[in-house]
């Protein structure tokens, strides 16, 4: 098959070519409840930039070369002896972590949390390729009104987002405000999300215009321009106050701080975009009573959720098409801030 392959990490992300274009062995059933899957679609998201980067290499043991692509919807290409529910032909997106479902955390539903698992694109082989090898448990049938292609940056981007907005959406209430920063690939589909799940005010912060215009058609009520002075900004539209909830995409730079100092006292931060640092008095913490919160990928229950959503028409995907064979220029793109929304490989 053909696959766009990582060869090489690029610390500075100089290189003309990030990943190359070549045959690879198709991927082979092993296990009774391996899933084979023709890829209509793999996500183009920042963690492949960070791959590409080295960043990942003390956090997951991955020997070069390898096909990155964690983010992949397509069709049932083969199944293995063990295999259950779906058949060949089915279009499926893919939860992005291949478990066993037997530790406590598969069975409470924390598959992010799993003892055994294996994480396609990331510490294995993923979809920037014809084919994907995963398993049954990660499979979701997709309706007739959900293509591939168009759904595949749903199973990191989307369920990443869906599952920081959704925690925010059960303490909101009307009259309430929630302030989003970062209105790219994930934050576009927060807004929706938040726009379906609570009746908050919400708050979009950006220092990119084409992203706040894409804000404001995904619901956004407010818009601020990241210039520095979106704090005073934020609090003067919440009389003062600060944001009952904080969504955080970008989570580095000045965003950590800022974010933190726009979270009403009492209030919730949730941080989703990596590489800053967060750094705060515990006396702070304490007197203002601000909950920090991590956010991982979401379960599975999460993305059949997220899927719902979409094929109510409540949350849309913005995406750009890409041949795999153009895989650099998506990664390019990405890197320059070129693309608004995500990008998505189609072999």
């Amino acid at each position: 098959m053909k696959a766009a392959v990582l060869h090489a990490f690029d610390e500075k992300l100089t290189a003309k070519e990030f990943v190359k274009y070549e045959d690879v062995a198709d991927p082979k059933i092993t296990r009774p409840s391996d899933v084979v899957v023709r890829i209509g679609g793999a996500g183009v998201c920042r963690t492949d930039l960070h791959i590409v980067e080295g960043i990942w290499r003390s956090k997951v043991d991955v020997n070069l070369p390898y096909i990155m692509g964690h983010e992949n919807a397509g069709w049932v290409e083969a199944i293995g002896p063990g295999v259950e529910g779906i058949k060949v032909g089915d279009p499926v997106i893919c939860h992005p972590l291949v478990t066993s479902g037997h530790c406590l955390a598969c069975r409470r539903g924390n598959d992010m949390h799993a003892d055994d698992s294996v994480f396609p694109g990331i510490n294995a082989n993923g979809g920037y390729a014809q084919y994907l090898l995963t398993g049954q448990r990660s499979l979701i049938k997709l309706p007739k009104t959900l293509a591939p292609k168009d759904v595949a940056p749903y199973t990191d981007a989307g369920l990443t987002a869906y599952r920081a907005a959704k925690k925010a959406s059960r303490h909101l209430l009307p009259g309430q405000y929630v302030a989003v920063i970062g209105a790219g690939g994930l934050g576009h589909i927060g807004i929706q999300v938040l726009a379906a799940l609570c009746a908050a005010e919400i708050i979009v912060v950006d220092r990119d215009d084409k992203s706040l215009e894409l804000a404001k058609t995904c619901g956004a009520h407010h818009l601020v321009k990241a210039d520095g002075n979106e704090v005073e900004a934020t609090l003067a539209l919440t009389g003062g106050r600060g944001a009952e909830a904080v969504i955080d995409f970008v989570g580095e730079g000045e965003a950590v701080a800022r974010g933190l100092a726009m979270t009403a006292n009492d209030g919730f931060y949730y941080v989703v975009g990596y590489g800053g640092k967060i750094e705060l008095p515990t006396i702070d913490l304490i007197t203002t009573e601000k909950t920090i919160v991590g956010n991982l990928v979401g379960s599975y229950a999460e993305l059949v959720e997220l899927m719902k959503l979409a094929d109510r028409g409540l949350v849309q995907l913005h995406t750009k098409e890409y041949k795999l064979s153009a895989a650099n220029d998506a990664l390019h793109d990405l890197h320059h801030g070129r693309i608004h929304g995500r990008a998505v490989l189609v072999p």
